[in-house]
């Protein structure tokens, strides 16, 4: 094989290949490693001169609002398989004569209807007071209308007081 003398590049090229080897170190040099987060350790003032803020989550509120919250959200989350279920069942009675639904849907309102009205007129009865009796004798009579008054206690367990 002949030899080739070696020629020297010329100076933009020897630039351009000097700006590649330093591109090409520079990509596979390691990352610098930057702090992603910090922590400061001083430690807080026991009291500040700072307006209270107020917190992410539910609101400041007596315990009596807390409990009832509670509650009604105890209440939604339980109202969930009542609805479900009922759900299924109006599914299901889809496939029904509409005559039945309407019957079965009536009845409850009907009775609840009826049950209004007769303790409408058994509070009406009571607001009346008793009635006035007018007896007509034709000789002496003597009426007693003294009241016996018992209070009866029963306990557990089959534990009674009768006090007159």
């Amino acid at each position: 094989m002949p030899e080739h003398p070696e020629k020297p590049l010329p100076a933009d090229a020897q630039a351009s290949a000097a700006a590649l080897i330093a591109a090409v170190e520079d990509a596979y040099a390691p990352a610098p490693v930057l702090p992603t987060s910090y922590r400061d350790t001083s430690p807080l003032p026991a009291v500040g001169a700072a307006l209270p803020v107020p917190q992410p989550g539910r609101p400041p509120m007596s315990q009596r609002a807390t409990d009832t919250s509670a509650v009604m959200l105890a209440a939604g989350v339980a109202s969930v398989p009542i609805g479900a279920s009922l759900t299924g069942v109006l599914w299901a009675l889809g496939h029904v004569d509409p005559l039945a639904l309407a019957v079965a849907g009536g009845a409850p309102v009907a009775v609840l209807l009826a049950l209004g009205r007769v303790l409408g007129r058994v509070q009406a009865a009571a607001e009346a007071g008793p009635a006035t009796h007018h007896h007509h004798y034709a000789g002496p009579v003597h009426q007693d209308h003294s009241q016996l008054t018992s209070h009866t206690t029963a306990k557990w367990w089959g534990r009674s007081n009768t006090e007159n």
